[in-house]
């Protein structure tokens, strides 16, 4: 009967949510909310067809969300079409780098001295909630491949960036609970989990997407027989890079992300990648561009996933304990220390206060900050914490996805009517801004 129920239950929700697309995408509400109410029915507290646990199921958790984010981050790589010399990226990057640090010491802060962690549990928990997500964060995010508003380019690079960026925090944070060997006054954290994960994984995955790509434009104009269908090559491309830079101790999330930007980019500015003419074939032989062709494939799965993973959190959310503070905690978080951390990150980066507000608001955490958390229990973290770091997690993406989605439609709306909104056509990128 359960299977049975699950087939069911799974048929009623995919097509009420095909059915109801377009009116929701009017409303100020998001596909997410409607995910994760259907988990909480799903959950243990009504029909108990999903009986999850974020501790003791921390392995199936760990295993499906990092699936959902390689392959998002691979997808919002290829969207990014900007050369990196361009000033669009100082934003991401900041945001990636300085607010990411700033706002995983405001969460250790506020968790110790707030919730009653250690100083270990603290930062982990600034680690986990710090990086923004590239699957719940598609409402706020580019368009297409050559979207270039300022503000939807900064949120998307940033989830991009600051999901493999986190890692290094997670490893400070496991290492001062006693969990992961951080050397004599942390040289080896410095040395391997900072400088060594970070550039080996962004050399990596910069390689791997340039040469693949490469190779399937110089095989396309010769032999336009030899290759087939371009989902298999873009899947290929993320496990070939997500496993070396696992093999190398590099930090993966970084790697599939710069591989997709280095696809995109070498498709794009390659003399072989000449969109076809009108009267050419466009199957999967065609020297279109390989980037273009998987955006709607890895699109489709990323939708999936979403579904798969906020129906998992809805069903666990039933079951939380709220801690002690914790509502001041969440408050802290979206209200004071993403904004305050936004803000110093960007300063002198030429946006406006209407531009930078938005970015502070539209932290988005989700699925990142669940891979992140189930990471943690598998590799060792136990106890009254590992509960703790569980149920704060669970509020937080929750109320993200409850907060965000209610606002994200009229919020952008009116952002989009706003002086600051900077949409321009694509072919006007290189003259209106400059390029490199």
């Amino acid at each position: 009967m359960p299977f049975t129920a699950w087939f069911l239950a799974l048929g009623a929700l995919f097509i009420m949510m095909a059915l109801a697309g377009p009116a929701v995408k009017r409303l100020p509400f998001s596909p997410a909310m409607l995910y994760l109410g259907a988990g909480v029915l799903l959950g243990p507290r009504v029909a108990g067809l999903l009986d999850l646990d974020p501790v003791t199921d921390a392995t199936l958790l760990e295993r499906l969300s990092e699936i959902a984010v390689i392959v998002s981050l691979f997808t919002t790589g290829l969207k990014l079409r900007v050369p990196l010399r361009h000033r669009l990226w100082r934003a991401p990057l900041r945001l990636a780098s300085l607010a990411m640090i700033l706002t995983v010491a405001g969460v250790t802060v506020a968790g110790f001295y707030l919730l009653g962690l250690s100083l270990g549990a603290a930062v982990l928990l600034g680690a986990v909630l710090a990086p923004t997500d590239p699957v719940l964060a598609s409402d706020v995010q580019v368009e297409h491949e050559r979207d270039t508003e300022t503000v939807r380019f900064g949120l998307t690079g940033e989830a991009g960036l600051n999901d493999g960026a986190a890692f290094p925090f997670v490893m400070l944070g496991l290492g001062l609970l006693g969990l992961h060997e951080l050397g004599g006054w942390g040289w080896r954290w410095l040395a391997v989990d900072v400088a060594w994960a970070v550039v080996a994984g962004l050399g990596i995955g910069a390689a791997c997407g340039a040469a693949i790509a490469r190779l399937v434009l110089y095989l396309r104009r010769h032999y336009r027989e030899a290759l087939g269908r371009d989902e298999f090559i873009a899947l290929g491309l993320i496990a070939l890079t997500y496993g070396l830079s696992l093999l190398v101790s590099a930090y993966g999330f970084l790697a599939v992300f710069a591989a997709g930007v280095a696809l995109g980019r070498t498709e794009r500015h390659s003399p072989d990648a000449t969109p076809p003419a009108s009267s050419e074939p466009r199957g999967p032989q065609a020297p279109a561009t390989m980037a273009q062709a998987v955006l709607t494939f890895n699109e489709q799965f990323e939708r999936l996933a979403e579904v798969a993973l906020v129906l998992c959190v809805g069903a666990m959310v039933t079951q939380v304990s709220w801690p002690d503070h914790g509502a001041v905690f969440l408050a802290a978080l979206l209200l004071a220390i993403r904004p305050l951390a936004v803000y110093l990150g960007l300063l002198g980066a030429g946006l406006s206060g209407v531009q930078l507000t938005f970015m502070s608001w539209f932290g988005v955490r989700g699925v990142g900050s669940l891979y992140y958390l189930s990471y943690a229990l598998v590799f060792g973290v136990f106890g009254g914490e590992a509960r703790l770091l569980a149920d704060l997690t669970l509020i937080v993406i929750t109320a993200s996805i409850v907060l965000h989605g209610v606002s994200v439609t009229p919020l952008m709306r009116l952002y989009r009517r706003t002086p600051e909104c900077d949409d321009a056509a694509p072919e006007t990128l290189s003259a209106s801004r400059g390029s490199a």
